[in-house]
């Protein structure tokens, strides 16, 4: 594991890019440059990073298309956009297709740095709380999050959804805690589809028929009217 956090710096003006560059690993970050669409998603593919800061304009590949490229690939790496069009239809736009942040040029240099390091230690933050590995064992239930399948309390083997096993890992991360239903909609299904919250109850429901005793009266999945959803072990 690299002590130093690496960030993606994706600009094809070069004497902007080299300020940037500059200026983050002054900060301490660790930098790749990347002058174009193309090279960028090549090098996302072959790399972790903690961070992407991203130029719309770019040649061959606009930052739009990359970054879509990125989020199909389920990356959910931290993206600040640089945009030199300031209006708030490519503002949210941009973070429709998943953008985290949006700056719009010029910026103020500090600020810059100042969004770099709350989106990484949000990043950061919600890694850590990823404390569930594949595998996952309560009461007679077994998930295999990896492998997208459960055996139930009957011993019966059930395949689970991709948004199925999102939802479950999320819940069990936060286990006792109630997980708002944003956060939910955030994580499991993304910014741009905002399913009903009814979606949500339908999974909750599938859960209690595969993992509870009894169904009705659950131990493990609980709706909390108003606000969101909770696993306990209680």
């Amino acid at each position: 594991m690299k002590s130093s956090l690496s960030i993606l710096l994706v600009e094809d003006e070069e004497n902007l890019h080299e300020a940037l560059k500059m200026n983050l690993e002054l900060e301490g970050y660790e930098i790749t440059s990347a002058f174009d669409g193309k090279t960028a998603v090549k090098a996302v593919q072959q790399e972790y990073f903690d961070l992407i800061i991203l130029d719309i304009m770019l040649p061959e590949m606009d930052g739009m298309a990359v970054m879509e490229t990125i989020r199909l690939q389920n990356n959910e790496v931290p993206i600040l956009i640089l945009s030199a069009k300031n209006s708030s239809a490519d503002r949210v736009l941009g973070l429709k297709k998943g953008a985290d942040d949006y700056l719009t040029k010029p910026f103020n240099l500090e600020e810059l740095l100042l969004r770099v390091q709350k989106l990484i230690n949000k990043n950061k933050k919600l890694q850590e709380k990823d404390t569930v590995g594949d595998t996952y064992v309560f009461g007679n239930n077994r998930v295999d999050f990896k492998a997208q399948e459960a055996i139930t309390k009957n011993g019966e083997k059930v395949q689970l959804s991709k948004k199925e096993a999102m939802l479950l890992k999320l819940l069990i991360e936060n286990k006792n805690d109630v997980v708002p239903r944003e956060k939910i909609l955030q994580t499991v299904w993304g910014y741009n589809v905002y399913p009903t919250t009814r979606t949500i109850d339908n999974f909750i429901l599938n859960f209690r028929k595969y993992f509870e005793e009894d169904s009705r009266h659950p131990r493990y999945f609980h709706s909390v009217r108003g606000v969101g959803y909770k696993y306990s072990e209680q």
